[in-house]
């Protein structure tokens, strides 16, 4: 086949259609995750347990690799094989002397014998496959443009705010509220798309509105507009102990609306990026990795975690989590003024050591 969208391999599985071999990547990693599931589901149905073998891509041995393509199905009409993130720019963690070409040759030659009652899959969801215009450009082009030739690739991109519309409109229905398609669209675009963040803010919605209908002015009141470059600006200033960029950037955040608790959900939610990448780095671990193990959406979000928390010791970005804390208990238990305590938590901040 070649390069198809997830609608069309979906409506192949639905007509009974399944291919030998998959490769699925992209932004949206939920995305990617969904129709993993679904795969999965046409190729074994409910005997994953016996009939579904998982890999690691980064700890793949080739030669029990081939044995597991060979083997027959066992209680299922396939034998199912998901190998998660094999990545050719570095198919090991240690590669011993080996090349990362020859490791990859080695793949194909083995995936040129896939018999016709096993169906692989290799989904990533731990690192970013460098594309563009929906061409991949790197080294994992080679293992894509195999998998074209022989059975499926697929590009999972994050969703537009139209196409997610229907999703928002179902899974609210789902929870026995309503919302209109323009507000879907609107909740979309509130939450720049990440899937992730769309479904929690659904959650707290349909809890607010208990059974009745979400509409325009339950979104401004309750969901705050994601303005994610602004926050890590100012991530960036209080690292760098930037006073004027630091307010600067909290003015803006603050212009949005008067929910400004909201405001400070997100500045938490950034701050709590530099810790986990702060304690990833500390334990030797990489952006693909945490990525993968806080199902991050938008790859530039640890990257620029990853960056900004070189520049603060652990302790202190602890210390400013603290603060945060502390600053959302005032918030919620007393009247006070959001934009005086706010401003008295990003100085408290400034102030770490």
């Amino acid at each position: 086949m070649s390069l198809v969208d997830s609608k069309t391999i979906v409506k192949n599985l639905k007509n009974g259609k399944i291919d030998n071999i998959y490769y699925l990547y992209g932004q949206n990693v939920t995305g990617v995750e969904e129709l993993t599931r679904k795969i999965i589901n046409m190729a074994v149905g409910e005997n994953a347990d016996f009939a579904l073998t998982r890999l690691s891509g980064k700890k793949l041995d080739f030669s029990e690799f081939y044995d597991t393509l060979q083997m027959m199905p066992m209680m299922s009409d396939y034998n199912c094989i998901l190998v998660n993130d094999y990545n050719c720019e570095k198919p090991r963690e240690e590669m011993h002397g080996q090349t990362a070409d020859s490791l990859n040759k080695k793949l194909i030659e083995t995936l040129k014998e896939v018999p016709p009652q096993t169906v692989i899959i290799f989904n990533v969801t731990g690192f970013e496959v460098k594309s563009k215009k929906g061409k991949i450009t790197d080294k994992n082009k080679k293992l894509a443009d195999f998998v074209a030739k022989n059975g499926t690739v697929c590009e999972m991109a994050v969703p537009t705010p139209q196409e997610m519309v229907k999703t928002i409109v179902a899974e609210v229905k789902r929870q026995n509220c309503s919302i209109s398609a323009e507000n879907a669209r609107e909740l979309a675009e509130m939450c720049l798309c990440d899937t992730l963040t769309v479904g929690n803010e659904i959650d707290k919605l349909c809890a607010y509105v208990n059974g009745g209908e979400i509409t325009g002015e339950t979104l401004r009141m309750l969901v705050h507009r994601q303005s994610s470059v602004t926050v890590f600006n100012l991530a960036d200033a209080v690292s760098a102990f930037n006073r004027h960029q630091a307010f600067d950037a909290l003015g803006e955040l603050m212009t949005d609306k008067s929910n400004r608790g909201s405001v400070l959900a997100n500045i938490t939610n950034s701050f709590l990026d530099l810790y986990r990448a702060s304690c990833a780095k500390k334990s030797g671990k990489s952006t693909a990795d945490v990525a993968k193990d806080y199902s991050y959406v938008w790859d530039f979000k640890v990257k620029n975690a990853f960056r900004n928390s070189s520049r603060m010791t652990t302790s202190r970005i602890r210390e400013c989590i603290k603060i945060l804390r502390d600053t959302a208990v005032i918030l919620n238990s007393t009247a006070v003024d959001e934009k005086t305590v706010l401003e008295q938590a990003l100085t408290k901040m400034l102030m770490t050591k």
